[in-house]
């Protein structure tokens, strides 16, 4: 049993050798769900040049499809943390995992355009109840001084799975005609549904769900609404603002920046596998760093570093010229601050809603600028021809940025907070 006041582990990776049991498991679980779902995900970025080639689709009705399943996506966020306030953290996350495993096998199937459009529109709302679930389900089992650092990590398994589905890609393609290769890729979307066994075997509902529910009973009345009334109504939407500002400036930068570099500044470099590589770890680091800081300096100026360094980062790429060699190189600060964004906001909201309302509040708010950050893409590409496609980046990258930054600071600050009660350093040791 160790002391909460001791100092806190030294090492970089300090923090999960001090994990009890209980946490590890979950931590490991919810880090590797996310993965799989990413590398669902991330497959039909790279089949789309076979799909447009195979069946003469055009980029148009391509990216209809990567639509579909982010729209759906948000509903699915929703009504999962719905699910798992009424009927547990666990048992929606193991649906939420196999529904999304099961369409993305459908995807693979699939004969016509309409069948993927409908299978991946379908897989979407389990790859956003599984977001749901998973981080409410984390940020509730982890002790306080840990939590944003497990949930960062848990937003870092998106970089994972997106490097799977890249190396995936690649080997399969290297040993497959592309008629084939694309539905075997989206076959291996199927390997997530596995984890589904480590979930039933090892992972238990967390302590601070267990009491509320011990303390309020089997509730008859439904808590869908409850988080649209005051007072809860004003962290809803604020949350919703911070959740529309950081993924309305991400799908904005990651849709048009490339295309912006290539037309205007003819970067080829943009499309080899080191500058995607350079990408993925600077992901990953982004996301890891956000987790950390937001336990350090907390989780409202984590939100505003990064938001200032992303919107520096894309006020570089479109005003200043450079080669090929310098890009492959600033794809890693892209990465970085473009991902790290994200990495405290699961443990932000985790903390704003009380328990009995957690899994639909954070479902809510997350997936409300999922939905809402969805349309920035074609907002730019609207403005583009009045204002210039770099200037119009910046403009929408700026305002999601600081839309996100100015609505975190107007909700309370939580690091270090105790969920409900429940104690904020609780017993920990390798065998707890």
């Amino acid at each position: 049993m160790n002391d909460p006041h001791q100092p806190k582990p030294a090492t970089l990776f300090g923090w999960i050798r001090d994990l009890n049991r209980k946490e590890r498991r979950t931590f490991g679980a919810a880090v590797g769900g996310w993965a799989l779902d990413a590398m669902d995900v991330q497959i039909y970025s790279f089949v789309i040049p076979t799909l447009i080639t195979v069946w003469g689709i055009s980029q148009g009705q391509a990216g209809l499809v990567g639509t579909a399943a982010l729209l759906t996506s948000a509903l699915g966020g929703w009504l999962a943390g719905w699910f798992s306030d009424r009927f547990g953290r666990v048992r929606t996350l193991q649906i939420a995992i196999l529904w999304f495993a099961f369409f993305t096998l459908l995807s693979g199937l699939a004969q016509t355009y309409n069948q993927l459009l409908a299978s991946r529109a379908l897989m979407g709302l389990g790859f956003g109840g599984e977001w749901a679930a998973g981080s409410v389900l984390l940020g509730e089992t982890m002790r306080a001084q840990h939590r944003g650092k497990a949930l960062g990590f848990m937003q870092a398994g998106w970089a994972i799975g997106w490097g799977a589905a890249a190396l995936a890609y690649a080997l399969l393609y290297s040993i497959l005609p592309p008629q084939t290769a694309w539905r075997v890729l989206f076959f291996v979307g199927v390997a997530p549904a596995f984890l589904v066994f480590f979930l039933r075997r090892f992972i238990n509902e967390s302590e601070v769900y267990l009491q509320s529910k011990k303390a309020t009973g089997p509730k008859t009345g439904s808590s869908f609404l409850e988080i649209f009334r005051p007072p809860l109504l004003r962290v809803t939407l604020l949350g919703g603002l911070v959740g529309t500002g950081a993924q309305g400036g991400y799908n904005a930068v990651t849709t048009w920046l490339p295309t912006f570099l290539r037309t205007e500044r003819h970067l080829s470099v943009l499309n080899s596998s080191g500058y995607l590589a350079v990408l993925i770890v600077g992901s990953f680091f982004g996301y890891v760093s956000g987790g950390y800081l937001s336990d350090r300096i907390g989780r409202r100026l984590t939100f505003l570093l990064f938001a200032i360094c992303a919107g520096l980062i894309v006020a570089t790429y479109t005003s200043v010229p450079f080669g090929n060699g310098t890009m492959l190189v600033l794809g890693f600060p892209m990465g970085f601050f473009g991902a790290g964004v994200f990495s405290g906001m699961g443990a932000f909201y985790t903390e704003q809603f009380p328990t009995h309302v957690r899994g639909v509040g954070q479902g809510f708010a997350y997936n409300l600028g999922r939905a809402i950050g969805a349309f920035f893409p074609a907002m730019v590409g609207f403005l583009s021809g009045r204002m210039g496609l770099g200037v119009a980046i910046g403009v929408f990258a700026f305002s999601a940025y600081a839309l996100m930054a100015v609505a975190a600071f107007m909700l309370p600050e939580t690091k270090g907070k105790a969920l409900d009660g429940g104690l904020a350093f609780p017993e920990s040791g390798r065998n707890a």
